[in-house]
């Protein structure tokens, strides 16, 4: 089977859904993504040690970590978009999820 020459490709209906002007810009936001997940992935062990989990007899220090990492994955998600170039993307990225969270709508 051919590919359809009009289909886009998975790039593309990134650029597309995320209002971005080039395909750079996706690599960009993507590669803020990646940076952001082992950054988040690195300070987990500290976070963890700070909570004094050795072993994973207890959910609820893992509870706690994931409540308090949401907020600082956030801030670092801003961070490395400034440093990419992309802050206005994530800040409205952030907003808008943050939206959905609460339920309220754009105006």
């Amino acid at each position: 089977m051919t590919k359809d020459a009009q289909t886009p490709n998975w790039q593309e209906k990134l650029r597309r859904r995320w209002k971005l002007n080039s395909l750079r810009q996706v690599w960009l936001v993507l590669l803020t993504f990646a940076c952001t997940g082992f950054t988040v992935l690195f300070i987990r062990k500290p976070i963890l040690d700070l909570l004094g989990v050795e072993r994973p007899d207890s959910f609820w220090p893992y509870l706690l970590y994931l409540l308090g990492i949401l907020p600082v994955y956030q801030v670092i998600l801003l961070f490395y978009g400034f440093i990419f170039g992309q802050f206005r993307f994530f800040w409205e990225f952030e907003k808008q999820m943050f939206r959905r969270m609460l339920g309220k709508k754009k105006k």
